[in-house]
């Protein structure tokens, strides 16, 4: 592999910017992965002529190759290499070719998870030059005018779930030309289709599935992703059929340095460290001054704001301009100046939220701050992978935090490094999803026995709940033909939202009665309380009043110098278990319960230092989920063993909690809010001392069922969480959580680690 003049001018910037770093403490791992040469191969069929220009001079990369050879043969495909590796064109060429048949032109369907990622790929595809194909975005940002054209004229569509879910498929005969002729569905940044969202995604390609067979057409799938577990199953799961399963990389790789920085290994004892958005600050500012252009990865909107703020002050301003924040609640128009000064240059460093995580092309950066740990391995290799295109060598830096996740990477940068990454899951058997969805699905086409080829079993469990609660009706065709049809009222697909699971949505509206935004059902006492301090795109609102019954919370302006915290309590009960097994001297079970909690008070704290202003009690209603748990049963011997005495086994207990969920995301790619716990000295269903860990939304994500599989690896994760932590009595490091419902009363994490390790060794 040449380098070119200017891969050389930035390799010697890094390099140098290295040599220099290296000499800090604090970076207390560096590891470099080696440039490769390209690995190519020819089709195994000739493209037309009027087509042949789509290969690259060099020729098609080895993936690129064998995904176009299934994909024109009629094979679903999941395409899952790392970033910049060309996955677009494995599909474009397909596309294209298609659009050129001349007896029956096909049309593409293209799924995107965001507007701007459907924008990027559009001047992507029209750049081809292709004179048949007629490509159009179709999203809430288009016109009556625009929409009526794209319908008429255009043969490939670029859209994103909802607009499919909302406007396409409950309008299916108004696109009968389009459904009929359909080719190819292809759904990009697969890995983000998981728990809930996920779920209603898989549905949705079964209801687009359906509609197009009953036009005529038998569309192939092509799914692309980044690096994820088992990317094949997880595709498989949400269209329902067989999908090939393509993760040989055949692009080029510049040379690749990732370097673990810790701000806590600091060999002077004066020093206090520093937090993560202060090192973030201070090393994206040495990196731009070494002439490296960067982007930084920040958790929230809010650290993003903060730290393109701090960056700028950082450098300067002549470098003013040239620093920009990106993060979803951007204006469209403002999202797109954004990318596009960032892919021209005329940009030296952008902080984003992971809205820049996913495929839009950015141009060539050389470097990636990652101000904590992402949650996942995926989405590491994901961030990281946004510096470095093709030969270019690139640096990243992983700053930790001061969580569990975080700790656990810098005291396993082996394991980090070679760790497979984790898997999506789905649950497409949730009841709750399969009735929404089914109610969509006999609203725009009647409901047949023949169905069970997309629902399988779920379709007569769903039709019979649908005629017991008076959403489907059947009626008889003929003796043997029945049909079960929509007997609703409107639209059941405006009713479905496809990012919740929840029977129900309140809507956040200020003074003026405008709306803010709209909140779960599930979450609006925990996080809208009256009294809240509610943060919405980066802005503090101050919760009036919640009221249940309109299903409103009504907010006003607040000066963002405060934030609550909630105090709850939680019951649970076991209501059936579908497996068991153990793990270590513990038992473990999996099954479905229930969860009823209330939220009884909240304190006030000052956002600067977090000092408690205030306490105040609440009087509100339970909420009851009912959802998929798993649960681990410690035994009288193992407590005694453990030397855990009776006064600290509540708080040992809720301390393996803690840990436990923290430092789940390693084993699914999930986030701890997207799951709960209980740790109770007596559960009545078990008749001992019991751990719960369980599925936040209603019906389960597949979260515990992956919980249950990785049991003993989650459990030893979790004790080396706790016992490689330096504090003496518990931090967010270890087992402390930003979520308890107790204010993280009572915690002993010594009694933890010796309950873990007598549970799993002894």
């Amino acid at each position: 592999m040449v380098l070119t003049p200017s891969e050389t001018l930035a390799a010697d910037r890094i390099g140098g910017w290295l040599a220099e770093a290296s000499l800090d403490g604090r970076m207390v791992h560096l590891e470099h992965l080696r440039r490769r040469d390209a690995l190519h191969a020819a089709l195994r069929d000739d493209l037309p002529d009027q087509i042949r220009h789509l290969i690259p001079a060099g020729g098609l990369w080895s993936h690129q190759a064998h995904a176009i050879d299934l994909i024109r043969s009629g094979r679903s495909v999941v395409l899952a290499t790392p970033t910049a590796s060309g996955k677009s064109l494995a599909y474009q060429i397909p596309i294209a070719e298609a659009a050129l048949a001349p007896v029956r032109p096909a049309t593409s369907l293209l799924l995107f998870p965001t507007k701007a990622l459907a924008q990027d790929q559009l001047r992507s595809v029209t750049a081809l030059g292709v004179d048949p194909l007629l490509a159009a975005t179709y999203d809430g940002d288009c016109s009556p005018e625009e929409r009526q054209w794209v319908r008429q004229h255009a043969n490939v569509i670029l859209t994103n779930p909802e607009m499919l879910h909302h406007g396409m498929l409950p309008n299916h005969r108004r696109w009968a030309t389009f459904l009929g002729r359909l080719r190819y569905i292809v759904v990009d940044e697969l890995h983000v289709l998981r728990g809930v969202f996920g779920s209603h995604v898989a549905h949705l390609l079964r209801r687009l599935t359906r509609l197009a067979h009953h036009y005529g057409a038998d569309p192939t799938f092509v799914f692309c992703s980044a690096t994820i577990g088992e990317p094949g199953r997880l595709a498989s799961e949400l269209c329902g059929r067989d999908v090939i399963e393509i993760t040989d990389d055949g692009s080029p790789k510049g040379d690749r340095h990732v370097a673990l920085w810790d701000p806590t290994a600091i060999p002077d004892a004066s020093r206090r460290p520093r937090s993560a958005t202060t090192e973030a600050t201070d090393l994206a500012a040495s990196l731009v001054r070494s002439g490296l252009r960067t982007l930084v990865f920040c958790r929230s909107r809010r650290g993003t704001e903060v730290l393109a703020t701090n960056l700028r002050d950082a450098l300067g301003p002549d470098h003013d301009d040239r620093i920009q924040a990106y993060r979803s609640g951007y204006l469209p128009a403002e999202r797109r100046e954004i990318e596009e000064a960032l892919f021209g240059g005329r940009l030296d460093a952008v902080v984003a939220t992971s809205a820049l995580e996913l495929g839009v092309d950015v141009g060539g950066l050389d470097a990636v701050v990652l101000c904590g740990f992402p949650g996942t391995i995926a989405s590491m290799w994901q961030q990281i992978g946004r510096a470095g295109r093709g030969a270019e060598a690139s640096v990243a830096v992983l700053v930790a935090g001061d969580d569990q996740l975080d700790r656990w990477v810098m005291s396993h940068p082996d394991d980090t490094f070679s760790r497979p990454p984790e898997r999506a899951v789905t649950n497409p058997a949730n009841p709750l999803i399969v009735d929404a969805q089914l109610a969509c699905a006999a609203h725009e086409f009647p409901l047949a026995p023949g169905d069970d080829r997309y629902w399988g079993d779920s379709l007569d469990d769903g039709v019979l709940r649908g005629v017991l609660d008076d959403w489907l009706a059947i009626r008889r065709r003929t003796p043997v033909d029945l049909r079960a049809v929509w007997s609703g009222r409107g639209w059941p697909s405006r009713r479905v939202s496809l990012r919740s699971s929840s029977s129900g949505e309140f809507r956040i509206v200020d003074e003026g009665g405008e709306l803010i935004g709209t909140i779960d059902s599930g979450r609006v006492h925990e996080q809208t309380h009256p009294g809240a301090i509610y943060l919405h795109q980066g802005r503090a609102w101050h919760v009036e009043e919640l009221d249940d019954e309109r299903a409103v919370v009504r907010v006003a302006p607040s000066d963002g110098e405060t934030y609550t915290q909630a105090r709850s309590e939680t019951q649970i009960r076991l209501l059936s278990t579908d497996a068991q097994r153990d793990v270590g001297r513990a038992g473990l079970a999996l099954g479905t319960v229930e969860v009823t909690h209330r939220v009884t008070g909240y304190q006030l704290k000052r956002t600067v230092d977090h000092t408690t202003l205030d306490h105040v009690d609440l009087d509100l209603e339970p909420s009851v989920l009912r959802t998929r748990g798993v649960w681990y049963m410690i035994d009288a011997e193992s407590i005694e063993l453990s030397g855990v005495a009776p006064a600290e086994l509540g708080g040992a207990l809720h301390a393996v909690e803690h840990a436990a969920i923290g430092i789940l995301p390693l084993f699914a790619i999930c986030d701890r809010w997207d799951v709960g716990g209980i740790s109770t000295t007596w559960l009545e269903e078990t008749r001992r001392p019991s751990i719960v860990v369980y599925d936040a939304y209603p019906g389960g994500a597949g979260v515990a069922e992956l919980a249950f599989e990785a049991s003993d690896r989650h459990l030893a994760a979790t004790l080396g969480v706790v016992e490689r932590c330096r504090c003496e009595s518990g931090c967010p490091s270890c087992v402390q959580s930003p979520k308890c419902g107790n204010w993280n009363d009572p915690l002993d994490k010594p009694g933890a680690a010796r309950l873990l390790r007598t549970v799993l060794y002894r």
